[in-house]
C-alpha cells in the first residue's frame, strides 16, 4: 500500500463523506472486506478525487448521475450527502437526477428522487437536533 496516497485518500474521503460516515465503514470492515476499504480510500479518494481538472462539485455531480444510471441507491445516499458538504445544491442535484431520467430510464429518476428525499429529511432533522 502507498501510505501517502492512503493518507491523502483518508483526509478527502473525510471531509466529503465525514468522520461519522467514515468510521462507520472502517469498523464494519470485516478482516475479508478490509482490503477493499484500503484500496478504495487509496486509489478513489487518494488518486482520483485529489486529480486536478475538476472541482469536488462537479466530481459529486459526475457521481450523483452514474450512480443513478446504475441504480446504486446506497452508494447514491452517500454521495448526496457527499455532494451537499462539496457545495452542491438541492436544486443542482434535482436538476441532475432530471437530466437522468430523461437519458437512463425515469425509473432510475424516480429512485434517485426517492432516496435523495430521504438523505435530505434526514439532513434536515440532523440540522434541527444541532440548533434546538
Amino acid at each position: 500500500m502507498n501510505k501517502d496516497l492512503f493518507d491523502r485518500g483518508m483526509k478527502t474521503r473525510r471531509e466529503v463523506l465525514g468522520d461519522a460516515y467514515v468510521d462507520a465503514s472502517l469498523a464494519q470492515a470485516s478482516e475479508f472486506s478490509m482490503e477493499m476499504q484500503e484500496l478504495v480510500t487509496q486509489y478513489c479518494w487518494g488518486d482520483v478525487w485529489n486529480r486536478p481538472g475538476l472541482e469536488r462539485a462537479s466530481r459529486s455531480l459526475i457521481n450523483l448521475s452514474m450512480l443513478s444510471a446504475l441504480n446504486r441507491s446506497h452508494e447514491l445516499a452517500t454521495h448526496v450527502r457527499g455532494a451537499v458538504r462539496n457545495g452542491v445544491t438541492r436544486d443542482e442535484i434535482k436538476e441532475v437526477f432530471l437530466q437522468t431520467a430523461i437519458y437512463c430510464g425515469v425509473p432510475a429518476g424516480i429512485e434517485s428522487f426517492r432516496v435523495a428525499n430521504a438523505v435530505f429529511a434526514q439532513m434536515d432533522a440532523e440540522a434541527a437536533e444541532q440548533e434546538g
